[in-house]
């Protein structure tokens, strides 16, 4: 039987680890984990009870919460206690509060187990902020995905207006290097490259070339110069 890997990708706020890694576990015949929309999933249940929740509010949520995927024809809906949030945690009122609550320790605590636990079998690809450094560090292959503020800027800004939102580029800019900085410099599980992660610079390349580079790393065993 072919050995069932783990490939864990990292990387800040849009660098298209989401869309890349779904594609990529498609092609693996691998289960996709978003573990960055867990992480809404508790912000958007959070925000439902208050527009500035406390701690003890998010820790009590996260406890008596039941974020799953579950697969349908266009790919995999988001469910937090059997409600559909797939579109509902991509606002950007979500946006701006996920990393303050994914900062809190019995958050990342209670989800981090979860993902361990969805993946253990191997068998899938997990995107996020610390999987190849926290979540499993034993990972056989380890991507750092990244890409300029300004890049990752512009393809937040069209999304959102394909979605119909208003929104401004420069914000959009200042606040994806304010979470970046946010993501870096908190005290439980900062978002860090792992010592033997491949990193790859997505801002000139695009979504199929990023996942031709991944999928060649994992099946060919090909390095990245």
């Amino acid at each position: 039987m072919q050995e069932k890997f783990i490939v864990a990708i990292d990387g800040p706020a849009g660098a298209g680890k989401s869309t890349v890694a779904k594609i990529l576990a498609e092609k693996l015949s691998y289960i996709y984990i978003d573990t960055g929309a867990m992480y809404r999933a508790i912000a958007w249940k959070c925000l439902q009870v208050s527009e500035k929740p406390t701690q003890e509010t998010i820790e009590e949520l996260v406890q008596n919460t039941c974020v799953k995927f579950v697969p349908n024809k266009n790919g995999t809906s988001v469910y937090v206690d059997d409600i559909d949030v797939t579109e509902a945690i991509r606002t950007p009122e979500v946006s701006a509060n996920v990393s303050a609550i994914a900062q809190n320790e019995m958050v990342r605590k209670v989800l981090t187990a979860m993902q361990q636990e969805m993946g253990k079998s191997g068998g899938v690809v997990m995107d996020g902020r610390d999987i190849g450094t926290c979540v499993f560090p034993e990972a056989k292959y380890k991507i750092y995905l990244t890409a300029t503020v300004q890049e990752r800027a512009e393809r937040r800004y069209k999304e959102l207006i394909a979605k119909g939102y208003n929104c401004e580029l420069a914000k959009l800019q200042e606040e994806i290097a304010a979470r970046d900085h946010s993501d870096m410099t908190r005290a439980i599980s900062p978002l860090t490259k792992a010592l033997d992660a491949i990193e790859i610079d997505s801002s000139t390349l695009t979504i199929q070339e990023t996942v031709d580079l991944l999928y060649g790393i994992c099946v060919g065993g090909n390095d990245v110069v």
